[in-house]
């Protein structure tokens, strides 16, 4: 597979098999996602990798929390505004559409999107979850190096017919996290991730978002 096959047949899925990754596929990934480009070479990020009674553990006491209403907001990452402009809320709102229209999610069905929500924390069944933090000192640069680092670790799993579904969904619910993986009060959990093998029978994995027209994005200046 090339990269613009990765980049192409990459999406978010939302249902995994239980076929199991092999630990060294795991490693490989995040071996070669290290070299990801980062300001003066600072490689500001950690990942943790987690499957296993691990996984479940950090489910469970999460789904805990999300049971109880127990979000928490935290001061050092905001991953969403308050107010959303016009342009980014309307393509916000068609992606959620779109997926509550795949799997029958009527629009005011409070229960059953709240259902389908609750599925981030089981990792849409995937077996095989992923934390991505930086250390909470660092300046808006390195976040945006962190975020390179995701999205390479995204496009090489597509190298061994894995794929993944990045997760702001943990943020307000990471406590648990920090405590059963160790993870330092020095760093910031920027994203969390579900990786796996496609579960072809579940129609919200057909779902492909759409994009904007390029000539909206890209500005092109000084070509002949």
């Amino acid at each position: 597979m090339n990269v613009q096959e990765a980049i192409l047949s990459r999406k978010s899925v939302r249902a995994f098999t239980d076929k199991p990754v092999p630990l060294e596929t795991i490693q490989r990934i995040m071996e070669v996602s290290q070299r990801s480009p980062s300001g003066t070479n600072t490689q500001p990020w950690h990942a943790y990798v987690c499957a296993g009674a691990i996984k479940d553990a950090i489910t469970r006491d999460v789904l805990e929390l999300v049971n109880q209403g127990n979000a928490k907001k935290y001061s050092d990452y905001d991953y969403y505004p308050e107010d959303w402009k016009p342009v980014h809320r309307d393509r916000r709102r068609g992606v959620g559409w779109s997926l509550y229209g795949l799997l029958g999610i009527e629009k005011g069905d409070r229960e059953a999107s709240a259902r389908q929500g609750r599925r981030n924390f089981k990792f849409f069944d995937a077996p095989v979850g992923l934390f991505f933090t930086t250390d909470a000192y660092l300046s808006k640069g390195s976040w945006f190096d962190a975020g390179m680092y995701v999205q390479t670790v995204m496009l090489e799993a597509r190298q061994f017919g894995l794929h993944t579904c990045p997760q702001a969904a943990w943020i307000p619910f990471q406590k648990p996290i920090f405590e059963h993986l160790s993870i330092p009060d020095d760093q910031v959990l920027l994203t969390g991730m579900a990786m796996g093998y496609i579960d072809d029978t579940k129609i919200e994995n057909t779902l492909v978002s759409e994009r904007e027209e390029i000539e909206n994005v890209v500005k092109y200046a000084g070509f002949d």
